[in-house]
């Protein structure tokens, strides 16, 4: 497993606004600070994305994406450990405290605890979930490697070193509500 940078920098750098890439379950991610408007702009600017479309947030544990959720009703929060820690993104109520340029255009939040060792212990060190969406531009391939992302995103983005997990594919989005599959 890669050491885990110090996380002291690297929160002031999220506070900041700072961008960082890290490894995922499939490739790499771009993230930041969910609160931090300034840091989700720029995320949707290196990547040339819509904000209606809405962002992931990605996790160690639930209780990271209580502030953004509306609490769940216990029979959906009993089917969690079907999914979690997983591939599985699902998309939750937001509450309203939950700001739009997180949701976009929706009344959901995607939201994923992830099996991926090395990002989960990011979250758990740095004490919240983070903003997590590929690292490309929309409509390009998902960039693998650190190497990729320093040489795509330059000084405007915090590289931290990792290795992607051995899923090929991004990962399921799942509304439980409705029980359709938006991604497979």
């Amino acid at each position: 497993m890669t050491p885990l940078p110090d996380t002291r920098r690297i929160r002031a750098w999220l506070r900041r606004g700072g961008v960082i890439a890290y490894a995922t379950e499939s490739c790499f991610g771009l993230g930041c600070d969910p609160r931090n408007a300034r840091a989700v702009e720029k995320i949707l600017a290196l990547k040339g994305r819509s904000r209606a479309k809405g962002l992931i947030l990605i996790g160690s544990e639930f209780r990271q994406f209580s502030r953004y959720l509306r609490p769940p009703a216990d029979a959906l929060a009993s089917h969690f450990p079907r999914w979690w820690p997983g591939p599985n993104t699902l998309l939750l109520p937001a509450s309203r405290r939950c700001p739009r340029w997180l949701t976009g255009r929706h009344a959901k939040l995607a939201v994923r605890v992830t099996a991926h060792a090395e990002t989960a212990r990011l979250c758990r060190a740095l004490g919240m979930a983070l903003v997590s969406t590929s690292a490309n531009r929309s409509g390009r391939r998902a960039l693998k490697t650190a190497a990729a992302c320093r040489a795509a995103f330059g000084q405007r983005v915090r590289v931290l070193p990792g290795r992607v997990g051995r899923r090929r594919a991004p990962s399921t989005i799942l509304d439980p509500s409705s029980g359709a599959v938006l991604r497979a």
